[in-house]
């Protein structure tokens, strides 16, 4: 998607202005959050932004658990050590997933739901929303707590918590590449 130039060159900093990429690069971890609700139809949004993820074989094999009750999203913020930002947050979104719904999901569905999570972060962030990925998988303290104050069924996995409201801080832009992570052709 390069544009040419007069002359027949391109210009490799037009896709940077782009509002795809603007999205992604723009997006940071929020921990501090205004006291203003998400609204219902910015909610809605997010959810399907989430949904449009790529999964293998389309499994699809994710669950979403909405969070916007205060009492709730207080527990939430107790059961996580990292979680504290959810005692101002508005809102959070529990990922999870079902790795029985069928061969590829068994396979994959860490990965699928990822992939949901990082689509409901850049929505968010597109949106004028704040948001915070907080890990919940692989530590099985932390999942049976979620599990417990939202009614989790056994069998299904909790990836993490997206935790989102509109920011009370302002981070710049991530830029560039971080030294030392890209190879070419090999390590």
């Amino acid at each position: 998607m390069e544009e040419n130039d007069p002359k027949g060159e391109t210009n490799p900093m037009k896709e940077i202005e782009d509002p795809v990429i603007q999205a992604i690069l723009g997006r940071r971890s929020i921990r501090r959050f205004l006291q203003k609700p998400v609204e219902p139809e910015r909610v809605d949004c997010l959810m399907q932004c989430a949904c449009a993820a790529p999964t293998a074989a389309n499994s699809r094999p994710w669950h979403f658990v909405v969070v916007d009750d205060r009492p709730v999203l207080d527990a939430l913020g107790e059961a996580h050590p990292y979680g504290k930002m959810l005692y101002q947050a508005p809102l959070a979104v529990v990922v999870c997933g079902d790795p029985e719904k069928n061969d590829f999901a068994r396979l994959y569905w860490e990965e699928d739901c990822s992939a949901a999570m990082e689509n409901l972060q850049l929505a968010a962030h597109a949106l004028g929303l704040g948001s915070v990925w907080l890990g919940v998988r692989h530590t099985p303290e932390r999942e049976q707590a979620v599990r417990h104050i939202l009614d989790i069924p056994q069998g299904i996995n909790v990836l993490g918590i997206a935790v989102i409201g509109y920011p009370d801080e302002v981070k710049p832009p991530h830029e560039g590449i971080d030294p030392g992570s890209l190879h070419l052709n090999h390590w």
